[in-house]
């Protein structure tokens, strides 16, 4: 009978096993899709279908319907998940999907397994009088970002396709409405777990830990205190997620604990940008007006957050409350040096240097301190460095991303001397460094025009250009240059938005 059930999945276009659909009731509500106009598919990723097992012929023939939600497949279990969370700082206890809905799970080829998510697929009981759509903007803004994440080798989850609707999503002006197909390790947060230890459910907190163990920490199943360990574990991976996010200049933009996968993986593209110029304080999402989520707040922000996580293990970690929080706090602590180990490993190989030296914070901070003070753009300091260190030639065009180009030069000596230490060749540093530092990355303003195009004529090949730039970050790509320079005057965004 196995055998036999296998086989029928295998034929299926997505062959579910729908692990959270079998939680207990309280962790969900079912809900279907609810069928729009006349969806048309934009955009759906082959290549990451054939990652997952899927039957790719067949979501090509029918991915709008499908997509769209028009049409639910066997084995489809669809649900909106309960979750709380701390947004800006104050606790709401009643969130949730409002304009997700999960389909189910797929075990990939790796035997990984995945969620199938739609985002914009109709109302759920979580919409609070929202219309549980999407429009166009934020959707493909998620699918340029997710993807561009991938390709720079950061946790993410991804897309796996686009539909545009036919109908009209009412924000502040008439959108096109927008569904994306997204999938992730899970979409389980640190809001999931304060939902019910809000409500003083300890068995539903204790199942969501032993499903987050099972599914994203198995190794510690087997633990003498595997909670403990379990937030130890997430702790870890929040510290390397934000310290890589720094080290491409990323601005997570509404880092919520409602927006904090339990995975590791960075989620929830909203108002999420890029650094042009260094700017440690740079906010760009709307929402912000304080600046809790500015570019060089992201790594406190990530321990508060691990504190709201810790908070709701309390009981799983002791009997003994003082003794838990004991517990809680030595996690808690570890944290910020395990942030600042990977933050610091990042940097040093954006640098060149494959081994530790005292002075290397020093180095690294002074040439943050400069950037900042001179508007070098971020991302093109490093990628030039880089250039600089196979060519000595490349100096001007170094320099020249300097308000005052000379002023490099003693910063430039040091870098020239501690590179030297190393013993590496200038051949082989440069091609180390080329392999963290992007030539491109999701510039705000070629994302603003690919989403312009879209929306006002229905022209998704700047989408398409920017999306195939993006898939060879590390690459240098002379035909696509100018997809690697900063905006020019009047270019700039300021401010992205949040897609609800």
């Amino acid at each position: 009978m196995e055998a036999t059930s296998r086989t029928q999945a295998e034929t299926l276009p997505i062959p579910f096993d729908n692990s959270y659909a079998r939680l207990p009731e309280s962790f969900f509500s079912r809900v279907d899709p609810t069928p729009v106009e006349a969806p048309v598919l934009i955009r759906f990723n082959r290549a990451l279908a054939e990652e997952l097992g899927l039957d790719v012929a067949r979501l090509e023939a029918d991915g709008a319907a499908i997509f769209s939600g028009n049409t639910l497949l066997p084995g489809a279990e669809p649900l909106a998940m309960a979750y709380s969370g701390h947004q800006f700082g104050g606790f709401n206890p009643q969130l949730g999907d409002g304009r997700a809905i999960l389909l189910g799970e797929v075990v990939d080829c790796t035997g990984r397994r995945r969620d199938i998510q739609l985002k914009g697929a109709g109302p759920t009981p979580y919409s609070r009088r929202g219309d549980g759509r999407a429009a166009l903007g934020p959707v493909l803004r998620e699918y340029i970002v997710s993807e561009a994440m991938q390709a720079l080798g950061l946790p993410t989850t991804r897309a796996l396709a686009a539909v545009v609707t036919g109908e009209p999503v009412y924000r502040e002006t008439v959108e096109p409405g927008a569904v994306l197909t997204r999938v992730a390790a899970s979409h389980i947060r640190v809001g999931t777990f304060q939902f019910h230890a809000a409500r003083d459910d300890r068995a539903g907190v204790k199942a969501l830990a032993d499903h987050a163990i099972a599914r994203h920490y198995p190794d510690l199943a087997n633990d003498p205190q595997p909670y403990l360990a379990f937030l130890s574990a997430f702790a870890d991976r929040q510290a390397s997620l934000i310290a890589r996010w720094l080290s491409i200049g990323f601005i997570h933009g509404v880092m919520n604990t409602d927006n904090v996968a339990i995975s590791g993986e960075t989620i929830d593209f909203g108002p999420c940008a890029f650094l042009d110029a260094y700017d440690p304080a740079k906010v760009f999402s709307s929402i912000d007006r304080n600046g809790r989520y500015a570019y060089a707040a992201q790594p406190g922000i990530g321990q508060w957050n691990l504190a709201r996580l810790a908070e709701t293990l309390l009981p799983l970690l002791d009997p003994d409350e003082e003794a838990a929080v004991t517990a809680a706090n030595g996690v808690l602590k570890a944290y910020g040096e395990r942030f600042q180990h990977h933050w610091l490993a990042a940097m040093r190989a954006k640098l060149g240097l494959s081994t530790p030296q005292d002075g290397d914070l020093d180095l690294v901070q002074d040439l943050l301190t400069h950037m900042h003070q001179e508007e070098a753009d971020f991302t093109l300091t490093f990628r030039r460095l880089a250039d600089l260190a196979a060519d000595p030639s490349t100096e001007d065009r170094f320099t020249a991303l300097f308000r005052n180009p000379a002023s490099t030069s003693l910063w430039l000596d040091r870098w020239r001397r501690r590179v030297g230490a190393e013993g590496r060749s200038p051949t082989d540093t440069a091609a180390a460094m080329r392999t963290v530092n992007p030539a491109f990355i999701p510039r705000n303003h070629r994302i603003e025009q690919a989403i312009a195009a879209a929306r006002t004529d229905a022209d998704f090949s700047p989408f398409d250009a920017l999306l195939r730039v993006l898939a060879r970050p590390y690459d240098d790509q002379p035909e696509m240059s100018p997809f690697a320079e900063p905006p020019a005057p009047g270019e700039e965004v300021l401010r992205t938005f949040c897609g609800t």
